[in-house]
């Protein structure tokens, strides 16, 4: 067996189909699809059933997955252990956060700490979903909730503040009179969601976005009021904050790596680096 036709097996097993599986190897569907033939052929055994959009494993292609899983594991493991062992402070040090925390808090530092430490590479990525930290997609993760993963180190950083924005022409409206902007529905969980519909009223909706960027736009055209970070809400001159009935809604802001990674000099500054500018602009309750 070829240990490579394995790893493209578990990632097809883990994913479902050809195209998922190619997108988190970075491959072409076609070389997925060879691999795991040759480990077929090898293996003697059929492992899955090609059907035109998805593939269904054939109950020992099952069984193999769930081998080969443990294998992956620890394959990961040992990469951590030997990333997080370098004394070298060269490196490359994946940071995954969401989207405004990456773009608004994060980006606009990366100058400072590429002065300080031109050695390191950043690669910063701002997503809405979580980085698996246990497949290698980034080395830490700034987080909105706490992650749930035992063998993680999780350390709460900061809180991010929210607050009403608008235009100052909207602010000078009678209050029954304001508008707002909101997430779309599929969002209606988050604090801040729920924060801003308690507000209403009676009073409308009249423009829903599923990011914050696209709601700060609208509001800085003067559509109505959006609830935003104060780190962006704050800096932005062409908005003012907003008097409100009751204290906006405030989230934790977490980061989290694995303990062999974090023994790595290079993930360490990282890390120092993000407690520092959060800190500054996400103070925790308190101070």
């Amino acid at each position: 067996m070829d240990w490579q036709d394995l790893r493209h097996f578990a990632i097809l097993a883990r994913t479902g189909s050809l195209s998922a599986a190619a997108r988190e190897l970075d491959v072409d569907h076609a070389t997925v699809g060879r691999r795991v033939g040759a480990l077929e052929h090898a293996l003697g055994l059929r492992l899955v059933d090609r059907l035109p959009r998805r593939v269904l494993l054939t109950e020992e292609g099952r069984a193999v997955a769930s081998l080969v899983a443990s294998m992956e594991q620890t394959a990961q493991l040992i990469e951590r252990r030997a990333r997080g062992a370098g004394a070298a402070a060269a490196a490359t040090v994946r940071i995954s956060a969401p989207p405004a925390v990456a773009a608004r808090l994060v980006a606009p530092h990366v100058a400072e700490f590429h002065r300080d430490h031109p050695a390191i590479t950043l690669i910063l990525s701002g997503a809405t979903e979580m980085a698996a930290l246990d497949r290698g997609e980034a080395d830490l993760a700034l987080r909105l909730s706490r992650p749930t993963d035992p063998d993680l180190i999780v350390s709460r950083i900061g809180v991010m503040h929210f607050g009403l924005y608008a235009t100052a022409e909207q602010a000078a409206l009678p209050a029954q009179h304001w508008r707002f902007i909101a997430y779309d529905k599929k969002l209606d969980h988050v604090p801040q969601q729920v924060w801003l519909k308690s507000l209403l009223a009676g009073r409308p909706v009249v423009f829903q976005a599923s990011d914050l960027f696209g709601q700060q736009e609208a509001a800085r055209a003067g559509m109505g009021a959006a609830v935003l970070p104060r780190f962006i809400g704050d800096a932005d001159p062409a908005l003012v904050r907003l008097p409100t009935a009751s204290e906006p809604p405030a989230r934790d802001l977490w980061l989290a790596t694995y303990p062999d990674l974090k023994r790595s000099p290079a993930l360490r500054r990282v890390m120092d680096f993000l407690g520092r500018i959060v800190a500054r602009a996400c103070p925790k309750r308190g101070g």
